[in-house]
């Protein structure tokens, strides 16, 4: 069934708001200055109904506040009239009711929007559409009584191979800055928490409950929380989620110098710190380090181990609820009675107890849980949000190469579509990230519905999905013959979320849990792709996946290449509105893509999954070089560069002027769009220091703004780059540092396609 929507004519322009970039504070371990802590204010506006509230609760009732009493919900003291805090897994949907034991809901009415996934938003760099997506996120997530949804998820794709990479925005810190504040503030305009997760360093799957990682003080700064400052700063995110692993010897969730010293002190940050599900390990840390809501420790105690499917299927490692043990499973968690116990022993750590509570009860105020105020009502599924997730994919889908074959015409008689992937439902995959999707649109259906009965359509499936699967030669004979006798060859291959959906164990590739084996596509793909390629020159490579993949094995030969990324319940009709022309492509890339594995930093300069001979250990020795800030610096050459994105027009850029103030240079130019067709540019700005006292990047991203334009049209564009897009953090100095002298500001189309060159002395 084909669903139209009427487009967006607010989103065809660029972002509706200006978000302010993402700069580091003067000074360090102070709450943040004025202007940036408004953001956080809003928190406190009722800091005196809270105070009067923790007045009169017991010790007991305050205990009951910081820990789950649920899979997914906390806290509540029904005397006091303070309901339980209810939360749902995001990022990309609000997932299944995973029930109070997880073991589900019967009949639950939870099918849903499934938007595509957070690298797809990252692919638009259009922060109005991250607005859009939140909107769409806190509105459901409201509809079906949540109080906050566990998103976004912004940590940095450092490791190709992280499993989870597909959550997640991008490489590059300041795009991550941009786009995670319009996602918060869709999110919470909505009366809704979100909640930005992993804090910090939750870089990989592999080994992520033990892992620990030890990383400079400047790549931590530069590289690792700025996304995480900025959804605090100017997002005024309610919430944050600490992650699994360790850093520098102790867990993140209950680290010290993470969630006091630079999250609640130098930040201001006044929400609260919720743990990851089964991340806490320890009462006095958790009580002394900054976490304010123990939640799924249920998972460990019942199944040793974080497999939510075990859990829910009553595999059980220790006595629980369900096999009659006397003591609720709640009353175990660290921040339950062994808190309680611990108290008692030493009063001096209550107002430790009562800064956690106070925390909670302002997100219960702010999202209108108390205070006599009414949340605005939710919305489920509407036409709008399907509009939404079509919009989000229309816009971020990548064209990676054009040979001229695209546009294809819709006079076309016969379309062969090849690779299981075409066929292939992924809203039920990934893990956590799970959703019950009302509909969604694969990418042959898409097709079907973009031509109707005006050509042929057949689809050969090309590989099987299945685990330990190879090559299948009678598959690739039928797909031989089925290109052979097609006019164009559309190959929809790539990556995929694991086997059976239903059980924790079958997550693969992009998944929770996991890490990929290799960035090589499975299942025998290339070998399939070059086999089609040489029986029909006309194929197009449509590639799925939650991040880079290897492709030099063909890519060559291919006339184009687009990655589609997990675009979502409207993913098919917004791929064929691209591959026929009626959408011009506007995304580009929000990561790099490497030639091979072995080039990619982490694996060239650092160490993973772990430092050699200690597979709980781990050094970051990329450092600060992650994504194109090593690709450019050290001249290794990528497959497809970050921020690179083709399109169906051409764009013409001149007039540039960098203007200086203080301490900080104003950027303009002209974008005059020289095609036929209206299209999308993404005006790049990067910043090279010229000479420093350390060494720095060839380029970093400082600026950018999605222009549309009609054929002929020409528009100014002005960046502003603030001080923090020529500083660098000095580790002997524990801050951060504009060293005068001369900034290049390079402007273009990709990190590798740098179309003016200006230049500015500070």
């Amino acid at each position: 069934m084909s669903h139209k929507f009427p487009r967006f004519p607010v989103f065809l322009g660029a972002a509706f708001y200006t978000l302010a970039a993402v700069g580091p504070a003067a000074a360090q371990h102070k709450p943040v200055a004025t202007a940036v802590a408004s953001q956080q204010a809003a928190l406190t506006a009722n800091d005196a109904k809270v105070e009067a509230l923790l007045k009169q609760m017991t010790l007991e009732e305050k205990i009951k506040m910081i820990h789950a009493n649920s899979a997914f919900a906390s806290g509540g003291i029904a005397r006091l009239g303070i309901p339980e805090l209810m939360t749902s897994d995001g990022p990309h949907g609000v997932r299944p009711e995973q029930g109070r034991d997880w073991r589900g809901v019967k009949d639950a009415k939870d099918a849903g929007t499934y938007l595509p996934t957070n690298n797809t938003l990252a692919a638009t760099w259009n922060p109005a559409l991250g607005f859009a997506y939140g909107t769409v996120l806190g509105q459901e997530a409201n509809a079906r009584g949540k109080d906050m949804i566990l998103g976004p998820g912004i940590n940095i794709v450092r490791a190709p191979l992280n499993g989870r990479n597909f959550e997640y925005l991008s490489e590059d810190p300041f795009l991550v800055s941009r786009m995670v504040v319009g996602y918060i503030k869709g999110v919470q305009a909505q009366g809704v928490s979100a909640c930005v997760k992993h804090y910090a360093l939750n870089n990989q799957e592999v080994h992520r409950d033990d892992i620990d990682v030890n990383v400079s003080e400047r790549a931590l700064r530069e590289i690792y929380l700025p996304g995480f400052r900025a959804a605090v700063q100017q997002g005024g995110v309610y919430a944050l989620m600490g992650s699994y692993n360790k850093f520098r010897g102790t867990y993140a969730t209950e680290n010290a110098y993470l969630m006091n010293t630079v999250l609640k002190g130098e930040w201001g940050f006044n929400g609260l710190v919720i743990s990851d599900w089964g991340s806490v390990h320890s009462t006095e840390e958790a009580l002394r380090n900054g976490t304010d809501l123990e939640m799924g420790t249920d998972l460990v105690l019942m199944s040793k181990g974080l497999d939510q499917s075990a859990t829910a299927s009553g595999v059980t490692g220790q006595p629980d609820l369900v096999n009659g043990s006397s003591q609720s499973l709640y009353n175990r968690f660290f921040l339950a009675d062994p808190a309680l116990e611990a108290i008692k022993k030493d009063p001096k750590l209550v107002p430790l107890l009562d800064d956690k509570v106070r925390r909670i009860l302002r997100v219960e105020f702010a999202t209108h849980m108390l205070g006599g105020t009414k949340r605005q009502p939710g919305s489920y599924n509407t036409k709008e949000h399907q509009a939404t997730a079509l919009k989000v994919a229309e816009e971020g889908i990548v064209l990676l190469k054009n040979d001229g074959i695209l546009p294809l015409k819709k006079t076309v008689k016969t379309v062969a579509v090849i690779g299981a992937n075409a066929t292939r439902e992924n809203a039920g995959g990934g893990g956590s990230s799970q959703l019950k999707a009302t509909y969604e649109i694969t990418p042959l259906q898409g097709i079907k519905n973009a031509l109707g009965s005006a050509a042929t359509v057949t689809f050969s499936p090309g590989y099987t999905i299945a685990r330990d699967q190879k090559a299948d030669p009678k598959l690739l004979a039928d797909a031989v013959a089925a290109a052979k006798a097609a006019d164009v060859v559309i190959y929809v291959g790539g990556s995929f979320h694991g086997y059976d959906y239903t059980k924790w164990s079958d997550n693969a590739y992009d998944a929770e849990g996991t890490d990929k084996p290799d960035l090589k596509m499975p299942f025998g793909q290339d070998e399939l792709v070059r086999a089609v390629q040489a029986a029909n020159p006309n194929t197009v490579v449509v590639l799925l996946g939650g991040g880079p993949i290897e492709v030099a094995a063909w890519a060559g030969q291919a006339k184009a290449v687009l990655e589609a990324w997990y675009p979502g319940m409207e993913g098919g009709n917004a791929l064929a509105h691209v591959l026929f022309g009626d959408v011009n492509p506007s995304g580009k890339l929000p990561f790099t893509f490497p030639v091979k594995l072995e080039d990619a930093p982490a694996m060239k300069l650092g160490e993973y999954p772990s430092t050699p001979g200690e597979p709980l250990k781990q050094t970051y020795k990329d450092d600060i070089w992650v994504g194109y800030r090593y690709y450019d610096t050290y001249n290794v050459a990528p497959q497809y560069a970050f921020g690179h994105g083709l399109s169906y027009t051409t764009f013409k850029y001149s007039a540039l002027t960098v203007t200086p103030g203080t301490k900080s240079a104003t950027v303009k130019l002209t974008v005059t769009n020289t095609g036929k067709v209206a299209g999308a540019e993404v005006v790049q700005v990067y910043v090279k220091d010229e000479k420093a006292s350390v060494k720095r990047p060839e380029k970093e991203l400082k600026g950018f703004e999605k222009v549309f334009l009609k054929p002929g049209e020409s528009k100014t564009v002005t960046v502003m780059l603030d001080a923090a897009a020529f500083q660098y953090y000095d580790e002997a100095k524990k801050s951060w540092v504009l060293e005068p002298g001369k900034f290049d500001v390079l402007v273009g189309s990709s990190s590798r396609d740098i179309r003016l060159t200006g230049g500015v002395t500070l």
